[in-house]
Formats: C-alpha cells, sequence, structure tokens
C-alpha cells in the first residue's frame, strides 16, 4: 500500500506502477488530496485536504472478457455497498446509483471510476479508483453528503480504507469464482430506485420510467409507457 500526501489522481499514479512494472494484484495507492481526480461522465472529482478516502486498486481480472466489463463493475459496487452498510448498519436508504455511485438517500457518498486495459478479447488489468466523502463537512453540491454529516462522528480514515479493501477483495473473489448471478441479484437490491417511477432526461427531455434491470453490458434498462428501452451511461440520467 501507497499513501501519498497529495496527488494528480491514484488513478494516475496505479497507471505508472504499472508501466513501470511495480504493480502487483491488490496493490493500492491511497491520497490524502487529489489534485486532478476523475469520475464518471469527464466529471472531476473534489475533495477537501486530509478528510476523505481516495484510492485506486490494481487488480488483474484476465478471467474476464472485455465483454463482461460490467460485472467488475457490480462487484466493486457492491465492495463499496457492503463496507458501507458495515459502517452505517442496514438502512434503506444507503444504495447504489448506475451504474457505481454510492447514495444516501438522494445524496452522493462516493464515486468508482474503473479504468480496464485489454489485451485482445480479455482484460489485461484494472485501477480501480474510489473517492468517499468521510470527514467532511462543507460540500461544494447540495447533493453530496458524507459519513460525519450523517453520524455525527469522525473516522479513522487508515481504518476505514483496511475495512474498504477486505469488503472489495470479498467480492473480487465472489466475481472470479463465477458467482455472477449472485452479484447481479445483490446490485439489484441495492439500486437506486429500481423498479420505481421516476423522471429521466433523455435527448433533453424528461420522461418517466422505471428501473427494470440492468443488461449483461452495462446498459440500464428501463421501461417507458409501454415501451422497453436500454440505455448506455451518456445517453440517460436521472432528473
Amino acid at each position: 500500500m501507497l499513501w501519498l500526501p497529495a496527488c494528480a489522481s491514484t488513478n494516475s499514479e496505479a497507471q505508472t506502477m504499472i508501466l513501470q512494472n511495480r504493480a502487483s494484484e491488490g496493490c493500492t495507492v491511497i491520497t490524502d488530496f487529489q489534485t486532478a481526480g476523475r469520475g464518471q461522465r469527464g466529471n472531476q472529482w473534489q475533495g477537501a485536504p486530509a478528510e476523505n478516502l481516495m484510492l485506486s486498486v490494481v487488480w488483474q481480472p484476465t478471467f474476464l472478457a472485455a465483454t463482461e466489463q460490467f460485472r467488475l463493475s457490480q462487484a466493486v459496487a457492491l465492495g463499496v455497498h457492503d463496507w458501507a452498510t458495515a459502517l452505517l448498519g442496514p438502512d434503506p436508504l444507503l444504495k447504489l446509483k448506475w451504474p457505481n455511485d454510492l447514495y444516501y438517500g438522494n445524496q452522493k457518498l462516493g464515486g468508482i471510476l474503473i479504468e480496464n486495459s485489454l489485451s485482445g478479447p480479455r482484460i489485461q488489468y484494472s485501477i480501480v479508483g474510489i473517492g468517499l466523502n468521510i470527514n467532511q463537512q462543507e460540500l461544494a453540491l447540495p447533493t453530496a453528503t458524507s459519513f460525519a454529516r450523517l453520524t455525527g462522528r469522525a473516522y479513522d480514515r487508515a481504518t476505514l480504507a483496511a475495512r474498504l479493501l477486505e469488503c472489495l477483495e470479498r467480492r473480487y473473489l465472489q466475481l472470479r469464482a463465477g458467482q455472477v448471478g449472485t452479484l447481479r441479484r445483490d446490485y439489484l437490491q441495492a439500486l437506486y430506485r429500481y423498479q420505481e417511477t421516476h423522471p429521466f432526461i433523455i435527448d433533453g427531455k424528461t420522461v418517466d420510467g422505471q428501473i427494470v434491470g440492468v443488461e449483461d453490458d452495462g446498459r440500464l434498462a428501463v421501461a417507458i409507457g409501454n415501451e422497453l428501452r436500454r440505455f448506455g451511461l451518456q445517453e440517460i440520467r436521472h432528473a
């Protein structure tokens, strides 16, 4: 484990270690502050220094085909959800927002960015980047919250990091053992707004729809009226 006081992004640091042949499977980079953290949809990850948890784990899931990348995303998201559940206790407000953000109610607790490198038809290695709001009280967006705000207590980030890595490894081993059905079931059970009617923004328009599932390739299956449609990451968002 490498813990840095600051870096551009832990995913970039992990990438450098891979290129220099310094990253074995499970190698983890953690930082107190990211100057150029990345998120889904090209967003930046921003956080106060030494208050949150920002890390990247290197895995080598060569047992997965390139077409099975979303299985890894599910396993990682569930590992984060398991960790948060152990921290907060079972709570129906603790959900995974597709594809892999951690939410409490309608507020974001953390996000995941997985960057895969392919070798032919298979995944050669994956950099699993995770950012979690831990002790930060003042957040830039009203749609974000932190564990400290939810519980009124401060946390030791090193202890939380160790527990998180254990939860991630447990789900990763499930994936490697081929327990795809279990991961899929658990993911749907934890999915934000699953089987509920809510507004979505599609092609700049707001429409009501209901999430009915997630395809093997990661596309979101949404029932809109009498039609079942499937969407990629850039094609739909919650209103």
